[in-house]
């Protein structure tokens, strides 16, 4: 700044000198013509003088003044977010069902929609850890998963994705079905085959799981 007054100085009592040396020898015309000139190279210097007068915004400064997104979210988004991150932690979701889950907890359906897609959960990933879930305590045929999975608002790429990445064996899930009904009812042979294909079995993995029977 101090720099910049030295610098004024040492202009304008040069174009000073030069005003006055040409208001005693020039004509009326030259006169006013340098006048404009003074007045001209005066403006750029206040100009020049204003802009080094404000305050210099270093990067630290100017990285404070960008929003953090943290800090923008109400309360009850914050607070439904962490909710959504505590059910995630322990359990799977598909989008819709975790949006349906914040709102029995009587979070708002703005809130709830927020927390949903700020947790950063795959739901593709969601879907097959559901379906190795249903896998674990109940028999399914391919479709019959894929159809719960729907049921619990997954949508058909992410049901699709996360039966074909389950691992498996519908001969074997097959098997497990036609045993599951046998031990609360009676079945004839043809019977079950149908109650089998009726649950998503095709034909020949319905014969399998009968045959695993002792049919």
């Amino acid at each position: 700044m101090k720099k910049l007054f030295v610098l004024l100085f040492a202009i304008i009592v040069p174009l000073s000198l030069a005003a006055c040396d040409t208001g005693t020898t020039a004509t009326g015309e030259e006169s006013s013509n340098y006048s404009t000139d003074y007045a001209d190279v005066f403006s750029m210097l206040e100009d020049t003088v204003s802009k080094a007068s404000q305050p210099e915004v270093t990067q630290s400064e100017s990285g404070s003044q960008s929003a953090n997104p943290a800090d923008q979210m109400t309360i009850g988004q914050r607070n439904a977010l962490e909710s959504a991150k505590s059910y995630l932690s322990f359990s799977e979701f598909s989008y819709t069902g975790l949006i349906e889950q914040l709102e029995y907890e009587k979070y708002s359906h703005e809130d709830a929609v927020y927390a949903a897609d700020h947790c950063g959960a795959d739901w593709n990933e969601q879907a097959l850890k559901s379906a190795k879930s249903y896998l674990e305590y109940s028999a399914f045929s391919y479709t019959g998963l894929i159809e719960q999975l729907e049921y619990e608002g997954f949508t058909n790429d992410q049901a699709t994705y996360g039966v074909d990445n389950s691992g498996a064996n519908w001969n074997e899930q097959a098997a497990k079905s036609a045993k599951s009904y046998l031990e609360y009812s009676s079945f004839s042979r043809e019977g079950l085959i149908e109650q089998l294909e009726y649950e998503g079995f095709t034909h020949e993995q319905a014969v399998y799981g009968v045959q695993q029977n002792g049919y």
